[in-house]
């Protein structure tokens, strides 16, 4: 009897351990390519690339004669058009395709090529730069969409599976397993990316990550080579910081965030002893910015916010990731250390700043979207006597893209802009709505307020593409 149940015991170990096996490490990945490439799709970009300015190495001392001639020469260069690959998927059985905001930023002109070779005019419903994510639409019916998973539950060391068109390589399917998770690459506040060594490579990105289900868990993005190709080592958005982004996108065509008001940094071992903290966690307020949701609820400087809406933050960055899945409006519970004690605060997000951007219609937004290159944000009393402007009603600048219709025609961060074309600027929704009705080519005559000086400025919008 003790011999068979030693027997029977070790045969159910054995049996645990080949099933065990089994899971960790899939005979196959196949039924995966095969059930979900109709749902990855080729993207092709045209951009038009103007003449400007010399290239690199080539420079005159002021006054030369060549200096005018060679300016001349290289900044009147007919237009030449660049052309780029990345990789989408199928959001919708309508026609939603996802995607990285870099794949079509700046492009004339997109294609979405479906796997039966079948090719797409799409249109750029809306982008977020500041994830990396854009949602395009193809007037397809009948498209197979991919499922969503959660992205929260992978854990390091499970497997997944990236579907993408690298160097062009149209259906290319890569295997690894998830290396890290959390990771802050330095593109930007919002940084959260899984890492994996499934191989990524450039044509790979805005393309999924599946895990072992078949469900997308990330969009790839990023890879890390000093080569530009891939050495083990890629990163993708988690398909849950994404998800409130694209159904944004969708409704509304630009993302509208969230913000606390506040000025955030690590604790570091100085702090934690000044402050009497236990640990080293949370994130330090050094700045609360006046009149924002964080100054009217009462979060002063100095204090350690270490939970945000039942999530504990850990770090500094762990704070903006929070925030972000949340939206203007919601009430949130924050948890702080003040003078080494506990306290719970209710905070009402505010809204952020907003870039914007005008749409045109008909020809103009099909030929895509005409950027103006500003962050805005509606002037309110307090910014008014701050910024000690006459105006009452417009939108304050806040950031200018270098190189965009706005830097180029002198408009500068803390202007006030309160009229175009010889029509109010009330705030960021009207400012919005005028600006979708012109077209690329367009000249703007904008009124601005700085500092109390009326200043105006001529704005060209970009040309369309022929």
């Amino acid at each position: 009897m003790r011999h068979w149940m030693k027997g029977f015991i070790g045969g159910m170990i054995a049996l645990c351990m080949l099933t065990w096996t089994a899971h960790a490490l899939p005979n196959s990945f196949a039924d995966i390519a095969e059930s979900q490439a109709d749902a990855v799709v080729n993207i092709s970009t045209t951009q038009v690339v103007h003449g400007r300015g010399l290239p690199p190495g080539f420079g005159f001392p002021p006054g030369s004669p060549f200096e005018d001639f060679f300016k001349d020469f290289f900044g009147n260069l007919p237009p030449q058009e660049r052309h780029s690959l990345g990789t989408g998927f199928v959001l919708s059985s309508d026609g939603y395709i996802v995607t990285n905001n870099h794949v079509v930023e700046g492009a004339e002109e997109v294609i979405v090529k479906t796997r039966d070779g079948k090719e797409w005019k799409a249109e750029i419903v809306g982008t977020d730069p500041k994830i990396d994510v854009a949602l395009l639409k193809i007037k397809a019916k009948g498209l197979k969409p991919v499922r969503l998973g959660d992205s929260d539950k992978m854990r390091v060391g499970d497997w997944v599976v990236a579907i993408g068109n690298p160097f062009g390589l149209e259906q290319t399917v890569t295997a690894g397993i998830v290396s890290a998770k959390g990771r802050v690459i330095g593109s930007g506040p919002y940084d959260d990316f899984i890492q994996t060594d499934a191989a990524i490579n450039p044509g790979n990105s805005g393309g999924p990550l599946f895990n072992l289900r078949g469900e997308v868990v990330g969009i790839n993005t990023a890879i890390y080579s000093r080569s530009g190709g891939n050495n083990g080592i890629g990163f993708a958005i988690p398909i849950n910081l994404a998800k409130s982004v694209i159904r944004e996108l969708k409704a509304t065509g630009h993302v509208t965030r969230a913000r606390l008001g506040v000025r955030i940094t690590d604790v570091d071992k100085e702090t934690m002893k000044a402050l009497g903290l236990k640990r080293r966690e949370g994130a330090l307020v050094p700045q609360v910015e006046a009149g924002s949701a964080a100054d009217r609820a009462g979060i002063r400087a100095g204090d350690v916010i270490v939970e945000f809406d039942g999530e504990p933050i850990k770090k500094a960055h762990d704070l903006p990731i929070r925030v972000a899945r949340h939206h203007p409006g919601d009430r949130v519970t924050l948890k702080v250390i003040r003078n080494g004690k506990l306290r719970t605060i209710t905070v009402t997000l505010e809204k952020m700043p907003e870039e914007v951007s005008s749409r045109a219609s008909g020809h103009g937004r099909e030929q895509g979207r005409v950027r103006l290159g500003l962050v805005v944000e509606n002037l309110t009393p307090q910014l008014a006597k701050k910024l000690h402007v006459r105006v009452n009603e417009g939108v304050v600048v806040r950031q200018v893209m270098r190189g965009s219709p706005a830097a180029r025609a002198g408009i500068a961060p803390n202007d006030v802009l309160y009229s175009i074309n010889g029509r109010s600027i009330k705030d960021v929704s009207s400012f919005r709505k005028m600006l979708a009705g012109y077209k690329p080519g367009d000249l703007l005559r904008v009124m601005l307020d700085r500092h109390g000086d009326q200043v105006f400025a001529l704005v060209r919008l970009p040309e369309a593409r022929p």
